[in-house]
């Protein structure tokens, strides 16, 4: 048996799962500031982008669950952030919008993607060959999820 394939060293998953927990954590005293958690200020982007989506697109935008996103919405809904409402059309599909409360958070989040680029030692290309290969990395795994 080559007992080099078990090497935490020669995994792949494991530099990704460390690194994309270290990015979380440099996240958080920016996100303390607007109250938000990682979870939910990813949540946030996509409906100051959209204003309104169902959450199952929602999910799909952030490869989370509804077993995810019912709690994390129930809490973004509680600070007044968005509204959820249940579809005229279809009773089981719900609606998130965003709020004026919501909207106006907006402006207080927009600095962190510049703080956030100061905290982190790559450069603009290695950033942007990071961030290809990762979009590549997810969509080919959720391609084979589908299958």
């Amino acid at each position: 048996m080559d007992n080099q394939i078990l090497k935490l060293e020669n995994q792949l998953c494991f530099p990704l799962y460390a690194a994309a927990k270290e990015v979380v954590n440099r996240y958080k005293p920016f996100l303390d500031e607007i109250e938000l958690t990682y979870t939910q200020y990813i949540a946030m982007m996509v409906l100051w982008e959209y204003k309104s989506i169902g959450v199952k697109e929602l999910g799909r935008r952030l490869y989370l669950d509804s077993g995810t996103l019912t709690p994390l919405l129930k809490r973004l809904e509680g600070k007044g952030l968005v509204r959820r409402e249940r579809s005229r059309e279809d009773e089981r599909a719900v609606k998130i919008t965003i709020t004026e409360a919501g909207e106006k958070l907006q402006e207080k989040a927009s600095g962190i993607p510049q703080q956030m680029r100061k905290c982190l030692p790559l450069s603009e290309e290695e950033a942007g060959m990071l961030y290809t290969l990762l979009y590549q990395l997810l969509e080919g795994s959720h391609r084979e999820g589908q299958a």
